[in-house]
């Protein structure tokens, strides 16, 4: 059987293949409403496949979006990641999806990666983007849009959440319901300082705590991002002589391991211990018991991400510092803060 194309379409539908073309890549130029539906129609009768790689070398572009996530496999990054995989595909695209694994090379092998397949655009979740990751950004000249971290090295446009007053939501949360203080469950001490969320949530604990008169001193503790490391933390936390009386982590994965280490332990929560975290896993709703945590709208936040990278204006000189989209943070309260 031979090969079906655009001329074929063309014929059936009564148009040149240049519309043809508009109606398959909507755009560049508007087709009339009748003229579309003959030519979907021609395409669904003849069975006609758009040749993608053809169309990418003459374009230079594919239908493809990168994004790069430190770790898909924790809940908050697969969510995210699903969430740009949707948004993409409403706009006609697919998502390529390489994990860094925290690791500054495998980040910068992705970007290469990407970028040498003519990507539309990358989506950037970067835990510590580095100096050579960002000069090859500069040197493709890519369409890249940071999503939920504001590493230094690159000054590109930014959708990320209020995280600092998300920390300051849940930290004062836990204060009014009286306990004497709230210790924080951080990041490690190589913790980027700038442009990193779990910084931001121990810099919004550290601000509420202040707020209240309450020291902070001697009551920031070092834990992975991870619920694994999370909870052997919590196991020589919470057995000590010294059990702060409520603690906010900064992540809620990081919560998961520290709720798991106070049920092994036998503590009751929230009734002997009270924990808030941050991010609104789909977990969250499920642990025991259920956590209070701050919330960000997921969905939203990579559709606009995915709309940005996708918008032809978005290297536009002079717009780049002034393109940051700030999502506000809300506090979810279930009852491991201690409500009911």
């Amino acid at each position: 059987m031979a090969k079906v194309t655009r001329d074929d379409v063309a014929r059936l539908a009564g148009t040149s293949t240049a519309v043809v073309s508009y109606v398959i890549n909507n755009g560049p130029r508007p087709v009339a409403p009748a003229t579309r539906e003959r030519v979907l129609a021609a395409i669904k009768e003849l069975g006609y496949r758009p040749d993608r790689v053809a169309q990418a070398m003459a374009s230079r572009r594919t239908d493809l979006i990168g994004l790069i996530v430190p770790d898909a496999r924790q809940p908050f990054f697969g969510e995210m990641a699903h969430a740009v995989e949707q948004a993409a595909s409403e706009r006609g695209k697919m998502v390529l999806v390489g994990n860094s694994d925290y690791v500054g090379e495998r980040e910068v092998h992705y970007l290469r990666a990407f970028l040498g397949m003519r990507v539309s655009g990358l989506i950037l979740v970067s835990h510590a983007l580095n100096d050579l990751a960002a000069a090859e950004i500069e040197a493709w000249d890519a369409r890249v849009v940071l999503l939920h971290e504001r590493p230094e090295a690159i000054d590109d446009v930014a959708v990320v959440t209020d995280d600092i007053g998300g920390a300051q939501l849940a930290t004062s949360h836990l204060l009014e319901h009286g306990y004497e203080y709230v210790a924080c469950l951080g990041g490690v001490a190589e913790t980027p300082t700038v442009g990193d969320p779990v910084s931001d949530h121990v810099e919004g604990w550290r601000r509420a705590m202040h707020e209240a008169g309450r020291s902070t001193e001697g009551r920031l503790f070092e834990a992975l991002y991870n619920r694994y490391d999370a909870y052997k933390v919590g196991l020589e936390l919470l057995a000590g002589p010294d059990r702060p009386p409520a603690i906010f982590c900064s992540t809620d994965d990081q919560a998961v391991g520290l709720l798991r280490a106070a049920r092994e332990l036998r503590i009751d929560v929230p009734g002997e211990l009270a924990v808030a975290g941050f991010d609104d896993i789909k977990e969250a709703a499920l642990t025991d018991p259920p956590l209070t945590t701050i919330a960000s709208d997921r969905s939203a936040m990579a559709r606009a991400a995915v709309d940005l990278v996708l918008d032809d204006g978005l290297r536009v000189a002079g717009a780049r510092r002034e393109r940051l989209k700030l999502f506000p943070s809300q506090l979810v309260v279930r009852r491991s803060c201690g409500c009911e």
